[in-house]
């Protein structure tokens, strides 16, 4: 019977030591999953340019570029930072897990290596980083601007749209090119001093402004931003007109998908809670829609088209 296997998993080793890696290859490869090999930190690097797995796992110490510094270059490269890295280090270097932390890596183990505990750790992190990336695809299919950036302000990932709309204040940029634009360094910089869950910051344009919103910082050290563009006049014309809205419903609604809450809506347009949350029951009633979530998702689509 034909049909289309599933994707292996991928992991890169990179050791320079020929024993370690037999055991490693040997030990993955029966586990099913698709092994790379590096034996130094340049070579996993050169190689690093042509393929992205799925996760490293990492010896710490090596001749020339070492573990850590080789884990620093990996991570400062935007289409890898997402790939999670467990470092190796003999039993005796204990040094070297603090260190490990510091240029990015997610787990360490202990030389000589367990079978049973090499393997329970790949899994862990392979899940978490096809979790990362099936939230990723499923903001790309909502149609949400959202990116992730690291409390340095580098950016971890974004979904199309929000590229597209950080190129339209900054004309040519894409996510491969590494570093987010300077329009958006000196905002962020604002938003990630002030560490909290739904500050904003604008960069104003001469049509709208484009508005970043803290929605949540996991992980300890990665935020995640929803991007607004704001064109309240054109956007609230749009609604009114395709959803058959009263102008100060298109206003709420529009506030809405913005991800504002009632008390905000209310100090834009000069109105209370009260009254926005009347004009909320009756923008569900019109759009056939029973919750908060489902109004902003039609919005959404609608100012997409």
């Amino acid at each position: 019977m034909s049909g289309v296997s599933a994707r292996r998993d991928t992991v890169l080793v990179v050791d320079d030591e020929p024993d370690s890696l037999r055991f490693l290859t040997d030990t993955l490869e029966g586990a099913g999953i698709t092994v790379l090999v590096a034996i130094s930190g340049t070579a996993a690097l050169d190689l690093l340019e042509h393929i992205t797995p799925d996760l490293i796992l990492m010896d710490a110490v090596m001749p020339g570029i070492d573990g850590f510094e080789t884990t620093a270059r990996i991570k400062a490269r935007p289409e890898l930072v997402h790939v999670p890295v467990m470092f190796m280090t003999g039993l005796t270097e204990s040094e070297h897990v603090i260190e490990g932390f510091e240029v990015g890596g997610v787990d360490y183990l202990r030389k000589p290596v367990n079978v049973h505990e090499l393997l329970a750790r790949v899994r862990v992190h392979l899940g978490h980083a096809r979790a990362m990336q099936a939230g990723a695809a499923g903001l790309d299919a909502t149609g949400r601007l959202m990116m992730a950036t690291d409390t340095q302000g580098s950016l971890l990932w974004c979904t199309p749209l929000a590229e597209q709309a950080i190129s339209r204040v900054s004309p040519g940029w894409n996510k491969e090119q590494g570093p987010l634009p300077d329009v958006l360094r000196g905002p962020l910089a604002r938003l990630i001093g002030r560490n909290a869950t739904g500050a904003t910051a604008r960069i104003e344009q001469e049509e709208g402004a484009l508005e970043l919103v803290v929605i949540a910082q996991y992980r300890e050290s990665e935020l995640l931003i929803r991007l607004n563009e704001l064109n309240p006049k054109a956007d609230v014309g749009k609604l009114q007109q395709r959803l058959a809205l009263t102008d100060r419903e298109a206003e709420v609604l529009l506030w809405i998908s913005y991800g504002k809450s009632n008390g905000m809506i209310s100090e834009v347009l000069a109105i209370s809670p009260r009254t926005v949350q009347k004009h909320l029951e009756r923008i569900y009633e019109k759009l056939g829609v029973e919750t908060r979530a489902a109004a902003a998702a039609v919005a959404i689509k609608v100012l997409g088209t």
